[in-house]
């Protein structure tokens, strides 16, 4: 995670601090490559707090970070998990341009509760993240928790708005509350409904779900 380690969003279900970021570290993409190429990874995900007090929401840096990465591990795969950047057009060319292998923004949860849960990101905004990204044909990735309060029929109506929108990745995980602060556990879902949804994710044309309980962003993702 770069960008520093607070956010300037407080959503109910996650647990990053938030308030007022420190300045960016200017060395940090340099340290990430580093990092990458010391433990010899051949696949990476990077992904950042919410930099909302960034005049390009911190889009530069993700630039410097993957192009440092880049030239230290030339043959490491790169995954990147994006803000939504505000739905600027502009910052996400920015993300197009770094030729990310696979460009990830999640949903995070269905339309009906996306105001409830996610403090300053909506649900028409996040699909236009992925359709603007897959219009240039980069392969784009989206997960969401269930748990939270959602029904069947809103989690298919989800899955089809994102396919509609050009993304064909979908990871599905089970919300587990961070801590008493944060908005609790409405349901643990039982495994065969993740099966269900992976099954019927499938048929609707994704090319690729993980679906599970412990199932998170980056899970299985170099798969």
């Amino acid at each position: 995670m770069i960008g520093g380690d607070i956010c300037t969003r407080s959503c109910k279900f996650c647990n990053t601090l938030t308030g007022i970021p420190l300045p960016l570290d200017k060395d940090e993409p340099m340290r990430i490559a580093q990092a990458v190429q010391l433990m010899n990874l051949s696949y990476v995900v990077i992904t950042s707090v919410n930099r909302d007090d960034l005049p390009d929401a911190g889009a530069r840096h993700w630039v410097e970070t993957v192009g440092c990465i880049k030239q230290l591990c030339p043959g490491v795969r790169i995954e990147i998990l994006i803000p939504d950047f505000q739905g600027k057009e502009e910052l996400l060319d920015r993300m197009v341009e770094t030729e990310a292998y696979i460009i990830g923004h999640n949903m995070e949860t269905v339309s009906r509760l996306t105001p409830d849960i996610r403090s300053a990101a909506r649900y028409d905004v996040s699909l236009h993240v992925l359709k603007y990204i897959s219009n240039r044909n980069i392969k784009t990735k989206t997960g969401i928790m269930v748990g939270l309060g959602e029904t069947e029929d809103e989690v298919l109506e989800l899955m089809d708005d994102v396919l509609q929108n050009g993304c064909s990745i979908l990871t599905i995980g089970q919300y587990l509350q961070p801590s008493k602060k944060h908005i609790p556990v409405y349901e643990y879902i039982h495994p065969a409904l993740f099966a269900r949804y992976r099954e019927i994710a499938f048929k609707k044309g994704f090319e690729k779900v993980e679906s599970g309980p412990l199932v998170r962003s980056s899970y299985h993702a170099d798969e």
